[in-house]
C-alpha cells in the first residue's frame, strides 16, 4: 500500500518544524504538543528499534550498515502495513541507491514533502550540532560519502554532497515530491503549510493550519527545549533549536568558506535564488 510520506531534507534545514507543525496540526487542541512528543505523528527511517522489530534474528546491531540496509524494505512495508491511510516518515537520506538497495522505496511511496535551505544558513546549523568547525562543515557538503553515524539508536544516513542530496529528491522522482524552500516557510508560513497539507491530500482548512503554525513556532519550540530539553539534541551540542533565522550564514561565515560554498553548490543555489 503506498501510504509513506517523506519528510526530507538534508540535516538541519527544517525537517523538525516541519515534523512540530504536522504534530500540532493533527492534534489541533488550542495547546502545543510537546516536542518531545514528536514521534508519537511521525516516524524516522534511522530508528534502529524499526529495524530491531522487523529483525528475524535474534539481535540487530545498529553499526552493521549491511544488516541496516537489507532491513530497510522489511522496515518501510512494516510502516505501510499498519492501517493507516499515512504515515509520516522523516528521513535525511538521498533518494538514491547504497549498495543496489534504494533508499526511498517508491512501490511504497505515496508522496514526499522536501526541504530546502541556503547552505550557507544550513551550514552554521550543522557545524553546531556536530560540534564541527564551519571548513568541516562544507567539506561534508561537499562529500558524495557524507553519512550521519550510527549509534545504539539510528542506523547510518546516507546524506552525501548537498547539491546532489537536492537534485536526487527534486529531478524527476518516481513520485509526487512538494519542494519547499525553507525561507518560504519563514516569510509566509501560512501559505508555504497549507501546500503542505494539499500535498499530503488532507482538507487545508486555513485557520486550522494558522493554529497548528502559531503552536509550533520557533519561539515556541525554544521554549520547550530550554525549559524540559529535546531528546534529538546531539549530546555534544548546546543547543537544538539555535536559531531559526535566514541570513546569517552570509553574515557570520568566513569568506573563504562563503566561497567554497558558493563554488561546489554554484548551480542548485542560483535554480533556488540563493545565488543570483
Amino acid at each position: 500500500m503506498k501510504n509513506l510520506v517523506w519528510l526530507a531534507s538534508y540535516p538541519k534545514s527544517g525537517n523538525t518544524w516541519l515534523r512540530f507543525f504536522f504534530a500540532n496540526f493533527l492534534v489541533d487542541k488550542g495547546q502545543p504538543v510537546p516536542i518531545n512528543h514528536l514521534e508519537r505523528y511521525s516516524t524516522g527511517d534511522s530508528v534502529a528499534r524499526n529495524y530491531r522489530a522487523v529483525c528475524k534474528s535474534r539481535s540487530f546491531d545498529p553499526l552493521d550498515d549491511r544488516a541496516a540496509l537489507q532491513l530497510r524494505d522489511s522496515v518501510f512495508r512494516a510502516f505501510s502495513e499498519n492501517g493507516a491511510s499515512i504515515n509520516l516518515v522523516k528521513t535525511h537520506c538521498k533518494n538514491k541507491r547504497v549498495e543496489s538497495v534504494r533508499l526511498i522505496p517508491a512501490h511504497l511511496t505515496r508522496a514526499a514533502i522536501y526541504v530546502v535551505r541556503n547552505p550557507l544558513d544550513m551550514l552554521l546549523s550543522y557545524a553546531d550540532h556536530y560540534r564541527l568547525e564551519p571548513v568541516q562543515a562544507a567539506s561534508d557538503l561537499a562529500n558524495p560519502q557524507s553519512t550521519i553515524l550510527p549509534s545504539s539508536e539510528v542506523v547510518r544516513q546516507f546524506t552525501g554532497n548537498w547539491s546532489d542530496h537536492v537534485r536526487s529528491w527534486t529531478k524527476n522522482p518516481k513520485f509526487p515530491v512538494t519542494v519547499l524552500r525553507y525561507e518560504d516557510m519563514l516569510s509566509d508560513p501560512q501559505a508555504a503549510f497549507e501546500q503542505v497539507i494539499a500535498a499530503v491530500g488532507v482538507p487545508a482548512d486555513p485557520d486550522r493550519v494558522a493554529r497548528a503554525i502559531a503552536a509550533s513556532s520557533f519561539a515556541e519550540a525554544q521554549r520547550q527545549e530550554d525549559s524540559s530539553g529535546f531528546i534529538e539534541k546531539a549530546p555534544h551540542s548546546k543547543k537544538f533549536f539555535r536559531s531559526g533565522k535566514s541570513g546569517e550564514g552570509e553574515r557570520l561565515l568566513a569568506d573563504d568558506v562563503i566561497a567554497s560554498i558558493r563554488s561546489e553548490h554554484r548551480d542548485i543555489m542560483t535554480e533556488f535564488g540563493y545565488l543570483e
